[in-house]
């Protein structure tokens, strides 16, 4: 059984910490700025987008 907690690598060389939260994906970014994936899953044509609740700023 996982943690409830990813941390995923940005292109850009940053850090996003993913965390389950009340069956919610938050997202915190490397200043602590937190957003909640409120669609997910999009399909795109070339790739797939999550859409988020607040922007999230690299350190």
């Amino acid at each position: 059984m996982g943690s409830g907690k990813a941390v995923l690598n940005t292109v850009s060389g940053g850090v996003l910490t993913a965390t389950l939260h009340d069956g919610k994906i938050m997202l915190t970014d490397e200043k602590g700025g937190m957003s909640t994936i409120t669609v997910g899953d999009v399909i795109q044509s070339n790739g797939v987008t999550q859409v988020v609740d607040s922007v999230l700023l690299p350190n």
